[in-house]
């Protein structure tokens, strides 16, 4: 019998995962070197604190104000379709872009105008493939394949910084939009051949911001969602410090040698690649609550621990061993959302993910940017990490509490 189980059991690696996995990645390359070519071209060209915050904004706002439609239609039309879509939206773009600068019309506001346009492509895709996967993997597989595209993922974060900056200094910024619009193009026609059945719709309103109403309703009525999107909020606008003003940490605690800020980006990736491989070896875990609340109390330890750090090499370690809980905390997360959420409302769910971590940072750098200024970096991660501790605590005691009252109540409706 259980040989016969095992024979039924659809394989890890099907022809449609791998054309995913292969499609998504390569967008999201192209995406980073261009992401990177971009900032430092603007840094040498304007060494300019203004227009390096518009840079920022213009890759972040519009992105998190189409999520308030890219939900509902991620829900409403073919997700296949919106992914290549915004996928060739963006290539477009870039490639006018590229075409100006050709022609001799280099212009900082043509990149910070084609940089939200890339934001809103991105805005309208990610919400449709967090839904779309459920529809290629089969569930059983869910954890794993999240961890290796995470690894994949961590892998091209390393590389992409060494290929933009290369790009930049021997080819020019335009060479550089050229290489994504061919990652762009090839992810479209790969993402082409992959098959994706028809998924479940539930009965389309004429508004929609009706659907949106809906969506949001839907997601906050359900208590294990809700107690889970607050976590998220909550986890996403204390981070910021660690995430935003460690490389300040590095400049003026042990010194603003290029090879310093280099490393903490590195060692960061570097974990969550490591940590990837092990979600990918996992394989599923028994209990996601438990997995998203001690990945927060980690994360919230070695973020006091970066605090507290007396020397460079110290430093280093904590933040390479912190990076390592990133994928683990995606995984548990998103595949959570996977399982728990309607098929037909699951864009939605998304969308609304995406707008509490799209704000929680912005929010988060308002508050931590210019206390930075005050008061002594170490001190805000210190604290921020004892209140992530403290989160990630709260998170697992209340959600675990949610899920036994759950599963009390199915036998009972069974009955």
């Amino acid at each position: 019998m259980q040989d016969t189980l095992q024979q039924k059991a659809p394989p890890l690696f099907t022809k449609r995962v791998v054309l995913f996995l292969l499609s998504q990645n390569l967008s999201i390359f192209g995406s980073s070197v261009v992401g990177f070519a971009i900032i430092w071209y603007i840094t040498l060209e304007t060494s300019s604190g203004i227009y390096l915050m518009l840079a920022t904004l213009a890759q972040m706002v519009p992105h998190l104000v189409i999520s308030l439609y890219s939900g509902v239609w991620a829900d409403r039309h073919s997700r296949k379709v919106l992914i290549m879509l915004s996928d060739s939206f963006i290539a477009v773009a870039t490639l006018v872009l590229a075409l100006v600068f050709s022609l001799g019309w280099e212009s900082i506001g043509a990149i910070l105008a084609v940089s939200v346009i890339r934001s809103i492509g991105s805005g309208i895709q990610s919400p449709a493939v967090n839904a779309i996967i459920p529809q290629l993997v089969a569930e059983e597989h869910l954890v794993r394949i999240q961890g290796i595209n995470q690894s994949i993922s961590s892998a091209l974060m390393l590389l992409s910084p060494a290929v933009g900056g290369m790009m930049l200094g021997l080819f020019g910024l335009v060479s550089t939009f050229y290489l994504d619009v061919v990652t762009a193009t090839l992810a479209v026609v790969v993402f082409s051949f992959i098959k994706v059945a028809k998924p479940k719709r539930a009965e389309e309103t004429h508004s929609v911001a009706a659907d949106m109403k809906v969506g949001i309703s839907y997601t906050f009525s359900n208590p294990i969602l809700r107690n889970l999107l607050i976590c998220y909020g909550f986890s996403f606008f204390l981070i910021t410090p660690a995430a935003i003003l460690t490389p300040l940490l590095v400049e003026r605690t042990f010194g603003g040698e290029v090879w310093r800020l280099t490393l903490n980006e590195m060692v960061w990736t570097g974990g969550a690649l490591l940590g990837g491989l092990l979600v990918s070896l996992k394989g599923n875990f028994k209990n996601k609550v438990t997995a998203i609340s001690l990945s927060l109390v980690a994360f919230g330890s070695c973020f006091a621990l970066l605090g507290v750090a007396p020397t460079f090499v110290i430093y280093l370690i904590v933040m390479g061993l912190g990076g390592i809980f990133v994928p683990f905390l995606n995984t548990a997360e998103i595949v959570m959302i996977q399982e728990i959420s309607d098929e037909d409302k699951l864009g939605r769910v998304f969308s609304i993910v995406q707008i509490l971590s799209g704000s929680a940072i912005p929010l988060g750098i308002l508050v931590f940017g210019p206390l930075a200024d005050r008061i002594s970096i170490q001190i805000l991660l210190v604290v921020s990490g004892i209140l992530l501790v403290a989160v990630g605590l709260i998170y697992g005691r209340t959600a675990s509490k949610q899920q036994m009252v759950k599963q009390a109540e199915v036998p009972t409706q069974g009955q």
